[in-house]
């Protein structure tokens, strides 16, 4: 019975969407035309699969959760809020300091793959590495070039993600306290839709947050440091109202939480099948122990327990 009533309540937020509180005014509608001929399919195939990532036939065998590309960039990226994809492409190519070399926007998308969608890379110029490519690219149709020179960042949230300035005094100072308040404010705000183990419901398309089948250590949602910028501007759904401090005690407790840890060799390819790798960088690895670290942050002592590896 609480099932269904939980099920039933995440269907009526579903329902009552309109928008969002966080839309940014400044950047236009998403294209409604398709174009016509092989192209146009093609764009039609990459928003199929920006939807059903993890059960689309030309994905699927690459996505290790039960994640799709639309749970992060909503509306399938035509929403007008931080994940936006509508501008996106104008940035590329980028300078990626992730990677420490010019990425184009066929490479940013297939490296998702291996984070937030605890993957495999899709290997370059794949049918579905090009179609995905192709419906981001036509998301950004009649919007100047603005190629990035500092990081592969949508040029309506340059300045914005992720609030590096205000966000970072913020995170060195958390203390369990924080974790404490999260819990309360992700009880009382996200757990009707991400549910209170933070494992979603399927049933209505709200996504698990945290554990083995959710985005892993080497995801920017998976950075305490960055996550509080991205609910901001798109939490809760239909009515982003969260305070700085309330996005970012909600983060604490969410990337405090079990979630698999990456290892970028362990998501490529062997040489031989994946080709060239687009990144001077060859070995990194993160967990949620070393995501706090970075910022002189104890987990056990954040926690207040020993539950994390």
């Amino acid at each position: 019975m609480k099932t269904q009533k939980a099920l039933l309540f995440s269907l009526a937020c579903l329902v009552s969407m309109n928008g969002f509180s966080a839309a940014n005014p400044e950047i236009p509608d998403a294209p409604t035309v398709y174009p016509e001929g092989e192209l146009g399919r093609m764009v039609k195939l990459g928003e199929d699969i920006i939807f059903n990532t993890n059960t689309h036939d030309l994905t699927k065998d690459m996505v290790g959760n039960d994640l799709t590309c639309s749970n992060c960039h909503l509306q399938g990226g035509k929403g007008k809020t931080l994940g936006t994809f509508i501008g996106t492409a104008t940035a590329f190519p980028a300078y990626s300091p992730r990677e420490k070399t010019v990425q184009t926007l066929q490479n940013r998308i297939n490296n998702c793959f291996m984070r937030s969608m605890n993957g495999k890379r899709p290997i370059i110029d794949t049918e579905a590495s090009i179609a995905m490519t192709t419906y981001v690219s036509w998301l950004s149709s009649g919007l100047p070039v603005t190629m990035n020179s500092k990081k592969p960042v949508n040029p309506f949230y340059t300045k914005e993600w992720w609030g590096k300035k205000w966000v970072l005094p913020m995170i060195k100072a958390a203390t369990h306290d924080n974790y404490v308040n999260g819990q309360k404010l992700y009880t009382e705000k996200c757990a009707s839709c991400h549910q209170p183990d933070g494992q979603g419901l399927a049933a209505a398309k709200f996504p698990p947050v945290w554990g083995e089948r959710s985005y892993n250590t080497g995801a920017g949602l998976s950075k305490p440091e960055k996550l509080p910028t991205y609910l901001l501007h798109n939490m809760p759904l239909g009515n982003a109202n969260l305070t700085r401090e309330e996005a970012v005690d909600i983060s604490i407790y969410v990337d405090a939480q079990p979630r698999p840890d990456f290892d970028l060799q362990k998501s490529l390819y062997p040489r031989e099948e994946m080709g060239h790798y687009n990144s001077i960088v060859m070995e990194e690895k993160h967990s949620v122990r070393s995501n706090f670290a970075k910022w002189g942050l104890d987990i056990d002592q954040i926690r207040g327990d020993k539950a994390i590896p």
